[in-house]
């Protein structure tokens, strides 16, 4: 592949903002390839299709967060490829709230894993590529509930705050080396999740949101796109806040 050519890997990229990412990519600035993950086959077609509409050259790869064999075998397979990614975009995650006292054991390890662990197993792979030539981007996707908590979601809150001070720590090791890392913590979003919200629950949410309205996916994707530019070289260590005012830092 032509060097000048930069490969993002986005996981999660089949719905929701890491979809919108993979659309606005084609915005970065320079060449891009795009390896998008999904969990099933139709999130695997899902972003197949993306690709195609945007334009974009890339593929789509299997991965299950849940799973150490799938990223370790997905990092060898893109090794072998000579597909090691230039960008990396840690995405996906899951949710399974509920209040501590009645948090199970799994509910905890399997959101501290999906959304915590394997942005750190991930980056410890792709990072050896970086150091190599002089050249990183890494951003990953927390949450406004990484700062605040948020009630009966101890698990994913955590995991959320532990991802941002975990990006600070890469941006401290890896500056040098001209890799910068940084977070977006998006705030209540347009989406599925949010769809199922009751009119009641909607208005309790706008009631405390200074611009009145959810944000869209892609002022997300944005916002992402802007700390992959050329223009961002400068930015590593920070924590890019997109909630309409939700939460003033």
């Amino acid at each position: 592949m032509d060097k000048s050519v930069k490969i993002c890997l986005i996981t999660g990229a089949s719905r929701g903002i890491g979809k919108a990412i993979l659309a606005a990519l084609k915005e970065v600035g320079y060449p891009v390839y795009v390896i998008g993950t999904a969990t099933s086959e139709p999130g695997l077609r899902a972003i197949e299709a993306s690709l195609a509409e945007h334009k974009l050259d890339g593929e789509a790869r299997t991965l299950d967060l849940l799973k150490s064999e799938s990223m370790d075998e997905l990092m060898t397979n893109l090794r072998d490829d000579e597909k090691m990614p230039d960008i990396l975009i840690n995405n996906a995650g899951i949710t399974k709230d509920n209040l501590l006292l009645r948090m199970q054991d799994t509910q905890w390890d399997q959101v501290m894993q999906a959304n915590l662990t394997s942005s750190f197993k991930l980056c410890r792979a792709v990072v050896k590529k970086m150091m190599k030539q002089r050249w990183g981007r890494i951003v990953n996707i927390s949450s406004v509930v990484g700062v605040t908590g948020n009630p009966g979601q101890a698990n994913y809150a955590a995991a959320k705050a532990g991802m941002i001070a975990f990006t600070k720590s890469l941006a401290s090791e890896f500056a040098t080396r001209q890799i910068t890392a940084n977070c977006v913590c998006p705030g209540f979003i347009e989406t599925d999740m949010t769809s199922r919200l009751t009119d009641q629950q909607k208005k309790a949410i706008l009631d405390n949101i200074p611009l009145q309205r959810m944000g869209s996916v892609t002022e997300v994707a944005h916002s992402v796109i802007f700390l992959c530019q050329k223009q961002a070289a400068y930015i590593t260590g920070s924590t890019l806040h997109v909630n309409g005012g939700l939460v003033m830092l």
